[in-house]
């Protein structure tokens, strides 16, 4: 971006290039892990952990505009750095940042939480450094998201418990299948649809939601209904343009609400409740700034 550059424009790049849109689904990872494993989610060390994922997640997001910069320039020339919005090296230097900054305050507590924040950052780089072709790509963005639970659950309690474990791969499970469906966006397409049965992992998990009273019941049903309606309206509406963009925003939404669910089968319906607004808040945000 030129010097010249008004304010406001820059602004706007920078969230674009974060897809800042979707940080209500980190926030309630970071909940949902912080209660699950028996942390305190009430504390100074859960914000912290929300601003330290953060840091990651964003940095995440610059980083793969910046390694995607020569296909985006083919495929999506409206994208920041293809564009001339910025320049390349910014973007790196503001992604690198990110991720180191997010991993070196999560180390601050613990060598549990240090080993898998590494983990985590080094994972982030690897997926944006090598997913496109890679046909395990979207495994890795899933182990991702599952860190962020590990992570977080290290930092707050000093170890991951089995659930907090078995939660963390139903979500990273879920954004499996969600990444593969975003693979497909630049065709519009989705070609072969049994990546998306991942997308049911939360609701295997959360299956005792059932039996723990109307609110939490509710809640599950809203996450069944929710995945249901993303995949008919992927199914029904491809290859229409922008359909698996769309789609694709919605899932990233839900991912609050595979939290939610969660949340609520073990009876925690106040962070539940969080979650469920973490899940509105994201839809809202993506209004105004795109989650893809």
């Amino acid at each position: 971006m030129t010097a010249a550059a008004p304010a406001p424009a820059l602004a706007a790049t920078l969230l674009k290039l974060g897809r800042v849109s979707n940080l209500p689904t980190v926030w309630t990872n970071v909940l949902a892990s912080a209660v699950l494993s028996g942390g305190d989610w009430r504390s100074a060390k859960l914000g912290l952990m929300i601003v330290a994922m953060s840091l990651v997640y964003i940095g995440g997001m610059y980083l793969n505009d910046y390694f995607d910069r020569a296909i985006d320039a083919r495929e999506r020339p409206e994208r920041p750095i293809p564009s001339g919005d910025i320049a390349a090296s910014t973007v790196a230097t503001i992604g690198f940042s990110f991720v180191g900054a997010g991993a070196i305050a999560t180390a601050a507590m613990g060598p549990a939480a240090a080993a898998l924040a590494a983990l985590l950052a080094a994972s982030v780089v690897a997926y944006d450094w090598r997913h496109k072709d890679n046909p395990f790509a979207p495994v890795v963005m899933g182990a991702c998201r599952a860190l962020v639970y590990g992570a977080t659950a290290a930092a707050l309690s000093g170890g991951v418990t089995i659930f907090t474990a078995i939660a963390a791969v139903a979500i990273g499970a879920y954004v499996a299948g969600l990444t593969y469906a975003a693979r497909q966006e630049s065709l519009d397409k989705v070609g072969n649809l049994w990546p998306l049965l991942l997308l049911i992992a939360p609701l295997a998990v959360a299956a005792g939601a059932v039996g723990k009273g109307f609110a939490a019941l509710a809640v599950y049903l809203l996450l069944a209904a929710w995945i249901a309606a993303a995949a008919i309206y992927l199914l029904a509406k491809r290859p229409g343009v922008g359909a698996v963009s769309r789609a694709v925003g919605w899932l990233i939404a839900g991912i609050s609400l595979g939290d939610a669910a969660i949340l609520a089968s073990v009876g925690a319906m106040v962070p539940a409740l969080v979650a469920v607004g973490g899940f509105l808040l994201t839809l809202v945000a993506q209004r105004y700034v795109a989650g893809t």
